[in-house]
């Protein structure tokens, strides 16, 4: 099997939907591997991952390294706020020191939208974006679409319901774009501060009205609400916020009895979402976190060229 053809992950939209689902099968792959039989394979040996975070992460830089440790990478974790960024370096004398040190990979998040894509065209090392400004989160999407066919088998004719701070989420526009890819129907939802007309643009439906859609819903993914990306008030208060648009208990029976609840993570519990659906039967968000070690481990396994994955199970 052939790996992605490419240097680096930058955004869903740069992959095709071939590249997307075999992303996923691999992904299922390493699932098994390392959560029914051995921990860690060669494939990254005598390789190095750097992660780079220019905002605070915890789940997605987590995630990355064990992904990069159980491929047996050598890993650089560097602190931007302890690094020589804080006394003035800029983004691309940081990543050429890095490169200097022989980095095949650099996992990037940054605030500013674009900001992997001009690494990506300036260095060697393959780049992989963990998320940056509101623009993509690809590997968000990737684990969630494989979430979803880990447990449906295929996302063709699924409605698929986000909902919550669509304005301010990356995770979204990857999401839609992903999930629209595998072919399915996407609603948007939430307060119309935070969901804007442009959306449409998309492709996608939207709703003000969470009790409207969700008897409609095969899955539904509950975003965070942003508080710290949001400038001024663009609801009247958490409270009304939680009657309209949190997914609560009565909500959640009122939906088809097989609904799927997601969440990115990390949760605001009693905000968005209730603490009994978070840690309900339906709710498959930790499984989230061990699939998302799964597609970032096929992620680097595709990138360095993959090999035959039933060849693996003779390393």
């Amino acid at each position: 099997m052939e790996g992605l053809k490419r240097k680096d992950l930058l955004d869903i939209q740069s992959l095709t939907t071939e590249e997307i689902t075999l992303i996923c099968k691999s992904a299922r792959y390493f699932k098994d591997l390392f959560t029914r039989s051995i921990k860690t394979v060669p494939v990254l040996r005598g390789k190095t991952v750097c992660t780079l975070f220019y905002e605070p992460s915890t789940r997605t830089r987590i995630s990355f390294e064990l992904a990069a440790k159980r491929l047996s990478a050598d890993l650089i974790n560097v602190t931007v706020a302890a690094s020589s960024v804080v006394k003035g370096e800029s983004l691309i004398d940081t990543v050429h020191t890095l490169e200097a040190m022989k980095a095949d990979y650099i996992i990037i998040r940054h605030a500013a939208s674009l900001a992997p894509h001009f690494l990506s065209k300036n260095i060697n090392a393959s780049v992989i974006n963990a998320g940056d400004g509101f623009h993509a989160h690809p590997t968000q999407a990737l684990l969630d679409a494989y979430s979803i066919l880990d447990k449906r088998g295929s996302l063709e004719g699924l409605s698929i319901g986000i909902v919550g701070d669509i304005k301010h989420s990356r995770v979204a526009r990857s999401d839609i774009e992903v999930f629209k890819r595998l072919g399915a129907r996407v609603i948007l939802c939430g307060p119309p501060t935070l969901v804007p007309d442009e959306f449409s643009a998309y492709g996608v439906e939207i709703s003000y009205n969470l009790d409207e859609i969700i008897p409609e819903l095969d899955v539904i993914n509950m975003l965070r609400l942003q508080r710290e990306r949001q400038k001024g008030s663009l609801f009247p208060s958490i409270r009304e916020y939680h009657q309209q648009f949190a997914l609560t208990v009565d909500r959640q029976k009122r939906g088809k009895q097989d609904l799927i609840v997601m969440h990115p993570g990390p949760i605001n519990r009693g905000i968005e979402i209730d603490h009994q659906v978070a840690d309900s039967p339906s709710s498959i968000i930790n499984e989230q976190v061990t699939n998302g070690i799964a597609v970032r481990m096929s992620i680097f396994y595709l990138l360095a060229g993959g090999t035959p994955l039933e060849e693996m199970e003779k390393v």
